[in-house]
């Protein structure tokens, strides 16, 4: 694609290495390895060895959980621009969950060692990792509270606005167009529920005036999203 991203652009938007100068950026893509993926392939599973982090160049990730009784729970997809895996990396432990592509993915690679390393010697990335691992213990934090509290309708309308408010679409009370982009399968592991209960959901928040579908096509209204989803700003 002609107007895709560099990969030193995405590094530039991270917030593990938009603290870095360019020049440092750009070594650190130098650094970084290629990995394509069909859509299916594993890339690694819980209990691996955590050797590397990812980025994502292009494509989706499910990053997921097993149940003892064997159920499925996706805390989280990684799209253009997100970086995963870097728990494992750090702490020398196995990896803590599973991460599949949905889609065909082409990733960049850091290894374990060039991150201690630019941690090491970089104060700015060992303040940012801190608050980039602050900002996924409280997104696991409210993403289980909300799966252990609230109706799935409430679920899927926070999910939908965190989705548009990652994009910097729309503004309040305007409806904005999203492309989920996935099927409803993959939105009911989101929201650790089934297919069924997602569409019921989505038939829900179209009743309610909150979206209009058109086929992978939602058109949202935010005002009464944000009510949907029981947030007051």
């Amino acid at each position: 694609m002609a107007n895709a991203p560099s990969v030193t652009d995405l590094l530039a938007r991270s917030p593990l290495f938009c603290v870095l100068d360019p020049s440092l950026r750009s070594e650190v893509s130098r650094e970084m390895r290629d990995i394509v993926l069909e859509a299916g392939d594993m890339l690694f599973a819980r209990g691996d060895p955590g050797n590397e982090i990812y980025l994502v160049i292009e494509g989706r990730i499910r990053l997921s959980v097993l149940s003892p009784d064997g159920r499925e729970l996706s805390f989280a997809h990684a799209v253009p621009g997100d970086i995963f895996g870097e728990i494992a990396a750090l702490d020398g432990a196995p990896r803590s969950a599973d991460a599949t592509a949905i889609t065909p993915v082409r990733l960049k690679t850091l290894s374990r060692s060039a991150l201690h390393r630019l941690l090491t010697t970089n104060a700015a990335t060992a303040l940012a990792i801190i608050k980039l691992l602050c900002g996924r213990l409280r997104d696991v934090s409210e993403h289980f509270e909300a799966i252990a509290l609230h109706p799935i309708e409430v679920r899927l309308a926070r999910l939908l606005l965190d989705t548009l408010e990652e994009r910097q679409a729309g503004g309040p009370g305007k409806g904005t167009s999203l492309a989920l982009g996935i099927s409803q399968n993959e939105l009911a592991l989101l929201m650790g529920s089934t297919r069924q209960r997602a569409n019921a959901a989505l038939m829900v928040l179209e009743r309610a005036g909150a979206i209009r579908r058109s086929g992978d096509m939602l058109d949202c209204n935010l005002e009464k999203l944000r009510r949907m989803a029981q947030r007051d700003y």
